[in-house]
């Protein structure tokens, strides 16, 4: 009875041991495995054994990691107080440094990230900030990615995602935004006079080779007036139409003087 009870315990005892020796890792995760203390490198993805109470793992998570930088208070080059928020992707590529070159690599990474963005956006004056975002999120993430290298973190994409401005600040880009459509508009106006000028000079030119050309376009915007139908409308005459009017007068009173003159 006692031997068998002693067999019961000690088969309990090896089915503990043997799973507790047995361990499974997914696909996306390594086990960092210690034996006594020692570095004995990453194990996975799949069914791997250890011993126990001698070897002890840590599980890293090889999947791309969304961390959310929260605001932070910055100062522009030109002196305009904003607060702007980010995005961090990255990863673990070297599950080994990620857990024995840093204590938390998430926490580092969020703190790496958070003074690289004030210290980064505080060297860019507002208008680059608000129009060369690609340029300063390239420059995050390189400063970002090399920092955190030492880690076995590979930072891929950093984005500013928020730009808030002071009220003040927000109206007077509004006033300065309006003031810049108004210039546009009146550079935009003159241009057209300009243009307008030159092909009224180049009509001109060629209505003053043909005096008839001239006398058509003034019926045919006596027809257009027209086809309006207006009640009343005003024509008005060019001397150029009397001209052979009054050629014709002129030549009838020289010659009536001249016949008085004979007699």
């Amino acid at each position: 009875m006692i031997q068998a009870i002693v067999i019961f315990i000690v088969v309990i005892f090896l089915l503990i041991v043997f799973s507790a020796a047995i361990k499974v890792v997914p696909e996306y995760q390594r086990a960092v495995l210690f034996r006594l203390g020692r570095l004995r490198g990453p194990k996975g993805p799949g069914l791997f054994f250890v011993i126990p109470i001698i070897d002890r793992i840590m599980r890293v998570d090889l999947r791309t990691v969304t961390l959310d930088v929260p605001p932070q208070e910055v100062i522009t080059k030109d002196n305009v107080p904003v607060k702007v928020n980010a995005v961090v992707y990255f990863r673990v590529v070297d599950p080994n440094a990620a857990v024995v070159q840093v204590q938390n690599y998430m926490i580092a990474t969020s703190q790496i990230a958070q003074t690289t963005l004030r210290s980064v956006l505080g060297q860019a004056d507002l208008d680059h900030l608000l129009t060369e975002r690609d340029k300063l999120n390239q420059r995050l993430q390189e400063i970002i990615d090399e920092q955190t290298d030492p880690w076995g973190i590979k930072v891929s994409i950093v984005e500013v995602k928020d730009v808030e401005i002071p009220q003040g600040m927000q109206r007077a880009m509004a006033r300065q935004a309006e003031a810049e459509r108004e210039r546009r508009a009146k550079v935009i106006a003159a241009e057209g006079e300009f243009q307008a000028s030159e092909k009224l000079s180049m009509a001109a030119e060629v209505l003053g080779r043909t005096p008839t050309a001239l006398q058509l376009r003034y019926l045919q915007t006596l027809v257009e007036v027209a086809a309006e139908k207006n009640s009343t409308t005003i024509f008005p005459v060019p001397i150029d139409l009397l001209e052979p009017f009054l050629k014709i007068g002129r030549q009838i009173q020289e010659s009536g003087i001249v016949t008085k003159n004979s007699e």
